[in-house]
């Protein structure tokens, strides 16, 4: 794992604006058969295919789309948690029973979530999940994700580690974020997979 020390945030910053106006360029019909292909192609993952609990998310804006993959796995009767923003930017998490389980919430400044309108489980429902799927911007050939910054799943996946819980690491994207390198720092941890709509490629056992 690399650590490319002081200069990693500020090419950090560089590629997410980068990479996120690339995305906002993208028309509506593309960002919706993305969403169709990546359900399509997210169960040709063992790792999904096996798991009883998914903790997931729920894309907005020009995200990769991942309703239709909520909504599959529910039909497979998977247990999918949906995390919920706290203010320090830590997740809490709630169960997705169907669309009408999801609440519209605004962060203030920030962009407006889609979060489970039920109840609470706590920052450490997401060690029960046998798979955590991942946003992101752009994954590397060691499986580093470039996220968005805000430390959440920095705070997921450090929880994971303390509590000695390995569950598989998959991030959702769209073809061309699948890159050569992207900057990495000392507590950023690799992903096992990435799903995109021309299939799925693994980093790791």
């Amino acid at each position: 794992m690399e650590n490319v020390g002081r200069t990693a945030e500020p090419d950090k910053r560089r590629l997410r604006r980068e990479f996120l106006a690339v995305r906002n360029g993208l028309t509506a019909d593309v960002v919706t058969e993305t969403g169709r292909t990546l359900a399509e192609r997210a169960r040709e993952l063992p790792e999904l295919a096996r798991a009883r609990t998914v903790a997931a998310y729920v894309s907005v804006g020009s995200e990769p789309p991942t309703r239709a993959l909520l909504d599959a796995l529910r039909a497979r009767d998977v247990r999918v948690l949906l995390p919920a923003l706290l203010p320090d930017n830590d997740l809490d998490w709630g169960e997705y029973s169907g669309p009408d389980s999801l609440a519209r919430v605004q962060h203030g400044g920030k962009m407006a979530l889609f979060e489970p309108s039920g109840e609470r489980l706590g920052p450490d429902a997401v060690i029960s999940a046998d798979c955590v799927l991942l946003p992101g911007l752009a994954v590397d050939g060691r499986g580093m994700r470039l996220g968005r910054g805000g430390g959440s799943y920095d705070r997921v996946l450090a929880r994971l580690d303390r509590a000695g819980a390995h569950p598989a690491l998959v991030v959702l994207l769209y073809d061309t974020e699948v890159v050569d390198r992207v900057p990495a720092e000392a507590h950023d941890r690799p992903v096992h997979a990435v799903v995109t709509p021309s299939g799925v490629r693994r980093f790791r056992a």
